[in-house]
């Protein structure tokens, strides 16, 4: 396990919009999904058909993921222009309405929603997913329950979700709520071992519940695609420099509690509590926020929680070749995060004078820019 290279791959779920209104397209996007299953092989849907969903292949080096996905937004872009459409990366987006918006055909999406009804429907959010190699079965579980007290700080630094159905929340990261009405999300649960975890799938199963483990659709999970542990919390990153420092962090902790068999050994309830709490802590305040410190029982400020993380893992930062990426999550503390970023360019033009809808307007231009690069 120490030895192997965690290879890891990147999946990425982007909006569109419609490049006049600035809200979901008003006409069918059929076209644009064809001619970007022609273009991209990696593209395709999700849910909803505004959106649409790219991958990295399996890689080990952080510039090969940096130039796969930078030449998939920039090809989903241009292809998006000339269907008179934007795309953009976001938790949410600032002004749709989930009840106009269309489900994608296909039997899995159809049968999704059949099972979760309205809260389906309402689903109107996009993610990033990180997968990391591990190539052990038996030590996944045991791995995604160490990790859990870490999921706040790289769900912090992913916030891009202030807005929902045209108006801001309060919270620099909504996605969480809306996806929370879906059945088996947020953090998961505290398994004793791969022995548990398995029996709690094969209960699920043969009751009907589930399909199968795919249908566990909680922050971190292990996959049953591939040959990793699949971290699931991050909002949809509108800069790709935040996508790849959460993706190097993610892979960087991964290999540090490969090597650490004591770290967060023996977590209990409490320590689960504690993790959804600074959820919601982050979810509020994104990079503002206090995260609670089980061992020292005080809160910290953000950055000094960051730089204890920061410090856990330097060892594995250099062994994977992701300082820098890595050292990126402090800039994105200093400079703020997407939904900083969306917040500032929503108040700037409520302040110039303009609506609240032309102010959002502002905000899906900002996003679609800046995901462009």
């Amino acid at each position: 396990m120490s030895a192997h290279s965690y290879r890891f791959g990147i999946e990425e779920e982007y909006f569109l919009a419609d490049a006049e209104t600035r809200g979901t397209p008003r006409r069918s996007v059929k076209p644009f999904h064809v001619e970007a299953a022609e273009r991209l092989p990696e593209a395709g849907r999700e849910l909803l058909q505004c959106q649409v969903e790219v991958c990295t292949p399996p890689v080990t080096a952080f510039a090969e993921a940096r130039d796969s996905l930078a030449r998939q937004r920039g090809a989903l872009a241009d292809l998006a222009a000339e269907h008179e459409l934007l795309i953009f990366a976001a938790g949410t987006h600032p002004v749709a309405d989930w009840s106009r918006q269309l489900p994608t055909k296909g039997d899995r999406y159809r049968g999704i929603l059949r099972d979760v009804g309205l809260a389906g429907r309402r689903s109107l959010i996009c993610g990033m997913h990180v997968h990391v190699e591990v190539p052990d079965p038996e030590a996944r579980v045991d791995l995604m329950n160490r990790l859990l007290p870490f999921q706040p700080l790289l769900f912090a630094l992913s916030a891009s979700s202030p807005f929902w159905q045209g108006k801001p929340t309060g919270l620099t990261a909504y996605r969480l709520s809306a996806f929370g009405e879906l059945p088996r999300t947020g953090l998961p649960e505290l398994f004793a071992d791969a022995a548990a975890y398995a029996r709690y799938v094969r209960i699920m199963t043969e009751a009907g519940s589930i399909q199968d483990a795919s249908f566990l659709w909680w922050s971190l999970r292990p996959s049953i695609k591939f040959p990793t542990l699949e971290l699931r919390i991050a909002d949809s990153c509108t800069r790709l420099a935040d996508a790849l420092t959460i993706a190097a962090l993610f892979r960087c902790l991964v290999r540090c509690v490969v090597r650490r068999p004591d770290l967060n050994a023996g977590l209990d309830g409490v320590s689960r509590a504690l993790a959804d709490e600074n959820l919601w802590r982050t979810q509020r305040s994104g990079v503002g926020a206090e995260l609670i410190d089980e061992a020292r029982e005080a809160a910290l400020p953000f950055a000094d929680a960051l730089e204890t993380v920061l410090d856990l893992v330097a060892e594995d930062a250099a062994a994977l070749g992701c300082a820098a990426e890595v050292a990126h999550a402090r800039t994105i503390v200093s400079g703020g995060t997407s939904a900083d970023g969306q917040i500032a360019a929503f108040e700037a033009a409520r302040d110039a004078g303009h609506s609240n809808r032309q102010a959002l307007d502002q905000v899906v231009e900002w996003l679609a820019r800046t995901t462009r690069g």
